[in-house]
Parts: C-alpha cells; structure tokens; sequence
C-alpha cells in the first residue's frame, strides 16, 4: 500500500494570491486529486462547493489571515509530521490485525475558514473525515492545541478508514445506527491514544463531557436510531444539529465522542485488547459489554 499526502501548501498560497476570478478553477484543481472520495454521492459532486461546505479556506475575503495561518502549519511540518504518522499507525495496526485490507490511502489536507464561526468555535477549528476508503480529509485552523494534536487527529481519521474498508464493517447509510458511529469514535480515539497518550489523543470535542453521566444516558437512548441523516445531534451535539438542517436532541457539542470512548474503554477493559486489535469489533458487542460493566 501507498500513502500520498497531496502537498497542497503551494496550491492553497497559489489560490490566495491569486485573483478572485481564477481562485475557483485553481481550488477546483487542487482538490481533483482527492474527488474518488466522494464517488457514492449521487451524481457529479461540484467540488468547490462541497469545499465551502465543509468549511474550508474563503476563495473571497481574509486572504492574508489565511496566508499567516498557511505559513503556521508549513512551519509546524503539517505535511510531513501527517504522512510519518500514518505510517507509524498502519505498522501498529497491521501488527495487531494482519489479515486486515489496507487500501492505498490519499490524504488531503487543507485550511479552515477562519470567518466560519461555528468552524472556529464549537468544532474548535477542525473538521476531518476518514470514513471512505482510501482517503482522508484533513481541515485545520492552527489553533496551538491543533497543532499538537496533528499526528493524532490524522491516525484517528486513519482508524475509521479501516473500518470501514473492504473486509471490514459495513456501513449503509440506511440502516447504520447511531450506536456504530459512536462506537467508531471511541475506537478511534482509544487508537489515537495507544499511540499518542490521553493528553494527545482524545479528539478535543468530547473531553469535557467524558464524565458527564446525564450525556451518557442521554446518549445511550438514542443508540439504535438508524440512518445518516440522524447523527449529527447525536454525535456531534445540537449546535452542528442547526448548523446543518438537522433536529437538536438536547445534547451538547462532542457529547457522541465522550460516550463513545466511556463504551470503548470499558469493552477493552473487559475483554483485554488493545485499540488496535479492536479496529473491527462488532459495535453491539462493544456496547453491550460495556453497559453490563456499567450495572
């Protein structure tokens, strides 16, 4: 297997500093690289618009901000630092679960958009998606909690990616549950914290309600609701719920990710395997497993 993080730091100055009327056409090719990952979306995908969607770097406005931000992952070693960790972590993972497919892995790795307020505050600066096979999506602002967090934000994407790869869990957006998501989060971050400590590798969204019981009763009501477009409130809290046209259920920001990992690490703790030997774990075992050590 390959893994090719796509050096976007030139393409992305390039689109600043470039006039407004060509930025879309530049942005359009930097992105091409990566469109395969959204090759289950129907229809043909416009690239740059799924670009703001997601909330990444203005083509209109803050150019020199996004410039100075630029310059702050170049100087960080965003790149690279990415790319060496996604190495270190296949090595880790294939030693626990060598029968597993490792797909040849894109990586695209861009700017947030730091006039997007709920970018810059509720997600904290970061957006990613590791879920298709084959690609991972990286969307930073370099806020310096970012940037420490760099390797592991990139190796906990990377476990969602083998999950969910050929051989692996299936995911049908139709009938997936809430419970499989919050199960891969906290799959995810328990990986990322084998590798990098709790400090590092928690996804910074959910450690304020890691010891909210209320969150965890809460969440746990919801875990059998299944179809994608029910999640967000879920997982991610009701502020993303609004953000993005989806109905809030009285939770808060990161509230999926603090369950997630309180289910992972008691299913672990009972059954005595790592992170990296659970990448496939069935996620009724995991939350059965774990509400039972709960009672």
């Amino acid at each position: 297997m390959t893994i090719t993080v796509l050096d976007t730091y030139p393409a992305i100055r390039e689109i600043l500093r470039s006039p407004h009327a060509d930025r879309a056409a530049l942005l359009q090719a930097m992105l091409a690289p990566a469109a395969d990952m959204y090759r289950y979306f129907p229809g043909e995908v416009d690239l740059v618009a799924m670009h703001a969607m997601s909330s990444g770097f203005p083509l209109d406005r803050d150019e020199q901000r996004c410039l100075d931000a630029l310059e702050s992952l170049r100087q960080a070693d965003a790149w690279g630092r990415i790319e060496r960790a996604l190495h270190r972590a296949v090595g880790v993972q294939l030693a626990a679960t060598p029968g597993i497919t490792v797909p040849d892995l894109t990586v695209l790795i861009v700017l947030g958009d730091p006039g997007d307020a709920h970018f810059m505050g509720p997600s904290l600066g970061m957006n990613a998606n590791g879920s298709m096979s084959g690609y991972i999506y990286l969307n930073f602002w370099p806020y310096p909690e970012n940037l420490a967090r760099l390797e592991a934000t990139a190796v906990h994407e990377l476990n969602h990616n083998l999950r969910y790869s050929p051989g692996g869990v299936i995911w049908d957006p139709a009938t997936v549950t809430v419970g499989e998501q919050i199960v891969s989060e906290g799959l995810a971050d328990a990986f990322a914290r084998q590798l990098y400590g709790d400090e590092l590798g928690y996804a910074r969204l959910g450690v304020p309600h890691l010891g909210d019981d209320a969150v965890f009763a809460k969440v746990v009501t919801g875990l059998e609701i299944t179809g994608m477009q029910n999640f967000t409130a879920w997982v991610h809290g009701d502020e993303a719920a609004a953000r993005y046209g989806a109905t809030p259920v009285g939770l808060p920001a990161g509230a999926g990710y603090a369950v997630g990992n309180r289910l992972v690490d008691a299913y672990l703790a009972a059954t005595g395997q790592t992170a990296a030997e659970a990448l496939l774990a069935d996620r009724r075992a995991v939350i059965d497993t774990a509400l039972a050590a709960a009672k």
